[in-house]
């Protein structure tokens, strides 16, 4: 008999339940061969374990599909990817199943007509008829589908002994709008929240008829990316509850940027109509992925709509904001005439774009000023920020994936850069040798770690590939500078000794947007300088 731990054994189950092409690639042992498989009598070439929905996507042909989403597990329940396999007695689920050497598979055959429109018409046999109220309308797949997929007439009949199912809607945030009675438990958003968002709050109850999708008591959803799974549900059952009844999506216009509620940087569409920001959506990116945080989508419509600063305000001399009467810029112009130009200082914020940066310092050089100043604090001075590697989270946050030791230092990932935190848990859950430890509150702890004295020193001298990330809220303190050099100290220890030259240790997790930019353009961190020398004139 032999014994094994419990890290040990769920490595082994992890490897036994990982993807054949997975399996295949695992180890020292060469790449395994392409498979020849036939799509509608087309010969494709594709790597062992792929399923015969990525093989046929790979000659062009879209297979339907509802639960099947490529960065969730595979369910397999809502059978609507059926297609016929040669010499097969019955269909197959697409998503699911693995290519065999040879096989010949028939996408658009009667036999696999017939299974998805057998599969429509029982979706379709208790799904309500809300398509003119459903927010959903216009960007639903259910709807896509059953046109271009289903059929034309349906054998139901409602009547007072076989009625549609009807489900208690949920309360389970402000952010999402539950109407479940439209819900075809495709089971995304409990994928999501317990894949992803590592939170197992989402979840069925009931068997058949009586299934329904919930949060096993009334709660709320608490994750920080609750709302991404209004995305992923393919129909009106998870919709926005603050966009609800506002557009329909052929009526807006969208336009891609960036967010600036946090420092990630998440990529997103903004759709407005007629001037006026209707919701914001995520876009895909591949080092982000496609998924915003809880902020973004409320306060879109909070500040980009009904707290918008539309008109410019003056100050008084008794501290209070008014209208003025004149322009503006004309009270702007008067003063600026009467001062010199080192008299003058302007604050970025936190929300500034760097083309606005880069307006305002030219701006401000061109009157003889070179105090430019951002709100966020970094114990560095000017000297210290011509190294951008000394305020960079140099890694990236795809690079998180490769680490094998993460030192968190003054910082809470998950409200700070929540999509940062689902990078580091998906580390965590794929490397069964991350261990989560606290060692402590004191920087006194950094200085044993520089010096090697601390018990945790070993371990970090044995990492391949160890990551440092320090807070923002960590340097703005008043031993800022400290904890900068005690780290910087600790990350080139460890650089030396990581498995690749090109590996970077150091990391700074900004909670600012504008705080990079503002620091590549030249400004000053902190308002120290206005300070010590306050201007008679100062813009914000």
């Amino acid at each position: 008999m032999f014994r094994l731990s419990a890290s040990r054994v769920w490595q082994l189950s992890h490897k036994l339940t990982a993807p054949l092409g997975a399996r295949a690639n695992s180890g020292t042992s060469p790449a395994p061969e392409k498979i020849e498989v036939f799509v509608d009598d087309q010969p494709v070439y594709v790597d062992p374990g792929t399923t015969v929905l990525q093989a046929c996507a790979q000659v062009g042909i879209e297979i339907p599909r509802f639960c099947y989403h490529d960065r969730l597990s595979v369910a397999g329940n809502c059978r609507m990817c059926l297609v016929e396999v040669e010499k097969s007695v019955k269909p197959v689920a697409a998503c699911a199943m693995p290519v065999m050497k040879g096989w010949r598979i028939k996408p658009n055959s009667e036999m696999s007509r017939k299974a998805r429109e057998g599969v429509m018409e029982f979706l379709l046999m208790n799904h309500p008829l809300d398509c003119p109220i459903c927010d959903q309308g216009g960007e639903c797949d259910l709807q896509d589908q059953s046109m271009a997929f289903g059929s034309d007439r349906s054998r139901f009949v409602d009547n007072q002994f076989t009625g549609k199912r009807a489900v208690q809607d949920k309360n389970v945030g402000p952010l999402i709008k539950t109407i479940m009675t439209r819900c075809i438990h495709c089971t995304r958003c409990i994928r999501f929240a317990s894949e992803i968002a590592g939170v197992d709050d989402l979840g069925t109850t009931g068997r058949g008829g009586s299934m329904e999708v919930g949060t096993y008591i009334e709660k709320m959803f608490a994750s920080e990316l609750s709302g991404n799974i209004i995305d992923l549900c393919p129909v009106g059952a998870l919709t926005s509850k603050p966009y609800a009844f506002t557009s329909r999506p052929w009526e807006t216009r969208k336009t891609e940027s960036v967010d600036i509620l946090d420092a990630v940087g998440s990529n997103i569409v903004v759709s407005t109509r007629g001037g006026e920001v209707m919701r914001i959506l995520p876009r895909l990116h591949e080092d982000i992925k496609r998924r915003v945080d809880f902020k973004t989508r409320p306060d879109c419509v909070r500040w980009l709509k009904r707290q918008r600063l539309t008109v410019p305000m003056v100050k008084s001399e008794k501290g209070t904001w008014y209208r003025p009467t004149a322009g503006a810029l004309q009270k702007v112009a008067i003063q600026l005439n009467t001062v010199d130009g080192s008299e003058i200082a302007a604050i970025a914020g936190g929300l500034a774009d760097a083309e606005a940066l880069v307006s305002l310092k030219d701006f401000l050089n061109r009157l003889g000023s070179e105090t430019l100043c951002t709100e966020e604090i970094f114990p560095m001075d000017a000297s210290g920020t011509d190294l951008r590697s000394n305020y960079l989270l140099n890694t990236s946050i795809s690079g998180v994936e490769e680490a094998d030791l993460v030192l968190l230092v003054g910082t809470n990932p998950r409200f700070e850069a929540p999509l940062f935190n689902a990078r580091l848990r998906k580390n965590w859950i794929h490397k069964t040798d991350l261990e989560s430890m606290h060692l402590g509150d004191s920087v006194d702890i950094l200085q044993e770690l520089a010096s090697g004295k601390h018990p945790f020193s070993q371990k970090l001298s044995s990492a391949k590939r160890p990551m440092v990330v320090v807070g923002s809220g960590a340097l703005q303190r008043e031993d800022g500078a400290a904890i900068h050099s005690a780290l910087t100290s600790i990350s080139q220890k460890l650089r030396a000794g990581s498995d690749s030259s090109d590996w970077k240790v150091l990391n700074v997790l900004h909670r600012v947007a504008s705080q990079v930019a503002a620091l590549d353009l030249g400004y000053q961190a902190g308002v120290d300088a206005i300070r010590a020398n306050p201007p008679k004139f100062s813009t914000s």
